[in-house]
């Protein structure tokens, strides 16, 4: 028919997947596409199962890192055992995260630029597990290892300037408007002065009348308020500033009448006004109509480059993220969560706390084979870590064996294909519709790569209350003989 899958499925689970989960994939597998029958399994055990087949023992611990956790799975005699699994809920998207936070602290400039994805390829580029954390923070405080072994990063820039764009209509208009704004502010400065130097003026001509019809205390009360000694020194001050008043009047009328011209090529400077009253910056300003022709349509125009504006700094190198520290911070929260403040025991401490539950022949079994599996298990230095913390837990000159998958990421799919094609026509590990339909849909069928199946237990009804007393004191020790 039509929309449905005429072939057998292989399908990954999370280990100790619930039976629900189980349940709403089985029942779309089998109602909606028909499948003839389906199997679950691991991926990190099938990719256990892939690397197995190259003569390696069938027991083993089992560490998988993936994008959101990462597990330790004991496998003994090819089988998992689920009672003893445990998962900490970090992986390399939480190293992601942190490094993401890291850089965007250390670069707040860059905060856009600075993404998740950039990131993921950061971490898988140029970050490592140090052997002794601590010991490698100490290395990273010399100036020489730094040096030598920062990596630099050059995020996209763009060194093109807005103004270069710009047409030259565009341009010639923008500094009309320029020379426009710089005049009307020139004119309400020069009319401010005007006012202030004319009030100043009248004021001290109030004190000269004073002298003149002879009353001379108020006349030195005056003096002392002004902070003048004399009337040699008060006639000064009228004089200078009387001649400052008639030339300010002056610059308004000329200001007033002035014929406004175009500016075909010139970029005026921003005025430097001075407070103290000094009128050789407006002056300077104003005299840019000198350079330009009258009349500015009757020359033919010519575009001039336009000159390239140095910045002060280079941007490349202002785009540049420097990759220090970081490159082993942010891969180090498997092994110590606590550095983003997750209440969790990193993966040395879950693998000893594995291993405890075992016997020491036991331990010594799944110690000869500690297998790492998973897209964060990719790290340099990793396994060399993993031998380390190996090495301070057992006991002394015990030995073991650490192994990383040939393809931490593409094993599992490898050692899903291989069990395919092995089991294709055994009954072994897959579910039939028949299976289905009789089981339920959270059935499992074990095999050397899947979960361990538990089936729903319902409890039993507890006796009615208003049953006899004999009945009901023999149903409370049947119970308690079943417990």
């Amino acid at each position: 028919a039509q929309g449905c899958v005429d072939h057998p499925i292989v399908l990954t689970e999370a280990v100790c997947n619930p039976l629900y989960s189980r349940q709403m994939m089985s029942e779309l597998l089998f109602e909606c596409y028909q499948v003839p029958k389906v199997s679950y399994g691991v991926d990190s055990l099938y990719s256990f199962y892939h690397n197995r087949r190259h003569s390696w023992p069938c027991s083993g611990l089992v560490i998988s890192s993936g994008y959101q956790c990462t597990h330790i799975l004991p496998v003994l005699e090819g089988r998992l055992d689920a009672k003893n699994c445990k998962r900490i809920n970090l992986g390399g998207c939480q190293a992601a995260v942190y490094l993401q936070r890291l850089l965007q602290l250390k670069y707040p400039g860059h905060f856009a630029a600075i993404t998740l994805s950039r990131m993921e390829e950061i971490l898988h580029e140029h970050s490592y597990i140090a052997q002794d954390y601590t010991e490698e923070l100490q290395k990273w405080r010399c100036p020489e290892y730094y040096e030598n072994n920062v990596h630099k990063m050059q995020l996209p820039f763009s060194n093109k300037l807005l103004g270069s764009t710009v047409a030259s209509e565009e341009k010639q208009e923008k500094r009309q408007q320029q020379l426009r704004r710089l005049q009307e502010l020139n004119a309400r400065r020069r009319e401010e002065k005007l006012q202030l130097d004319q009030e100043r003026l009248d004021r001290l001509l109030y004190v000269q009348e004073l002298l003149e019809d002879g009353q001379m205390d108020q006349f030195h009360k005056a003096l002392v308020e002004l902070n003048m000694d004399s009337a040699e020194e008060l006639q000064s001050y009228i004089n200078k500033l009387s001649l400052s008043v008639e030339q300010t009047k002056q610059k308004v009328l000329q200001s007033e009448v002035s014929i406004e011209v175009d500016v075909v090529d010139s970029k005026p400077e921003t005025p430097d006004l001075d407070p103290l009253g000094s009128e050789q910056s407006l002056e300077d300003v104003e005299s840019i109509n000198e350079f330009e022709p009258i009349f500015a349509e009757e020359q033919p125009e010519v575009e001039k480059p336009v000159a390239a504006v140095q910045p002060v700094f280079n941007l490349a190198e202002y785009h540049q993220l420097f990759l220090g520290t970081e490159r082993i911070r942010a891969p180090e929260i498997v092994f110590q969560p606590s550095l983003i403040g997750e209440d969790q025991a990193g993966i040395a401490e879950t693998m000893q706390y594995v291993l405890e539950r075992y016997s020491k022949e036991q331990q010594a079994i799944l110690v000869q084979n500690v297998f790492l599996t998973g897209g964060n298990t990719m790290y340099p230095g990793l396994k060399a870590r993993i031998q380390k913390e190996l090495l301070e837990m057992r006991p002394f000159q015990s030995s073991f064996q650490v192994h990383l998958a040939s393809s931490p990421v593409l094993d599992a799919w490898y050692g899903a294909r291989h069990w395919a094609v092995e089991y294709m026509n055994r009954e072994e590990g897959w579910i039939s519709r028949k299976d289905y339909e009789e089981k339920g849909g959270e059935y499992l069928k074990e095999h050397c790569a899947s979960n361990v199946y538990v089936p729903i237990r319902l409890p039993k009804q507890a006796p009615r209350a208003a049953e006899a007393p004999g009945r009901a004191s023999g149903a409370g020790n049947a119970c308690s003989e079943q417990a």
